[in-house]
């Protein structure tokens, strides 16, 4: 399983990309403070940094220099809200591997680490595991599909990123805006009735293979699994 190191002291990026790693089997050691980041990376504990937001005195050009520096060669991927090429060139020549501008898609991101990590640890890095269960259900991450007792029932894409979400996270309660925030890619709850729906529509799917209420309504906070 890989390490990944994030330095970011926007709590609301932070926040959704330590969710995003989490719920695609990464190890995330997540450091609010620039200063305690550039520790960190220095120790070369890690399988790749991702350079965000850090303190008005260090930018992630002077942090990526110092490991290049230093010898380090793990993979480094900086986000930014500057969209401007020369701040990508001046990133990309100090030895940056990759540059993503705010707002990102969680999707393509994690398709770009596994990339770099695939490509810096030849023979070291696996893709995550191919299935997940939580009790008789059993989720097949290569064919989106969920099974028990030889019964398979398909999912539709976002019927499978929330399944995998809340079997990652089997038995904590879920609330909607987490939710928003793991499957959709909103930072913030929309005031849709999208969560209540894909909740309902899963809920038919287990009902249709194992007939014990495994999907659970937690009344007032959100939904559980398990």
């Amino acid at each position: 399983m890989a390490k990944i190191l994030l330095i970011e002291n926007d709590p609301s990026y932070g926040a959704a990309l330590v969710d995003a790693l989490d719920a695609h089997g990464f190890r995330v050691d997540w450091k609010r403070d620039g200063i305690d980041g550039q520790a960190a990376a220095l120790r070369g504990e890690h399988d790749l940094v991702a350079l965000g937001r850090l303190n008005p005195s260090l930018d992630a050009v002077q942090v990526l220099s110092m490991l290049r520096d230093a010898g380090l060669q793990m993979p480094v991927v900086v986000f930014s809200e500057d969209n401007d090429v020369e701040q990508r060139i001046r990133v990309l020549r100090t030895g940056g591997d990759d540059y993503i501008v705010k707002p990102f898609h969680r999707e393509e991101v994690m398709a770009r680490f596994e990339v770099l990590l695939r490509r810096s640890i030849p023979g070291g890095y696996a893709l995550r595991e191919t299935t997940l269960r939580v009790g008789p259900i059993e989720l097949d991450l290569l064919s989106r599909t969920i099974r028990a007792d030889n019964r398979i029932q398909p999912l539709q894409p976002t019927e499978f990123r929330l399944m995998e979400y809340m079997m990652r996270n089997s038995g904590q309660t879920l609330t909607r805006t987490r939710l928003f925030e793991a499957v959709w890619g909103y930072h913030f709850n929309p005031g849709t009735n999208l969560v209540d729906v894909h909740i309902g529509q899963l809920r038919k799917k287990i009902h249709g293979l194992v007939h014990r209420p495994l999907l659970r309504t937690v009344r007032g906070a959100g939904y559980a699994l398990g």
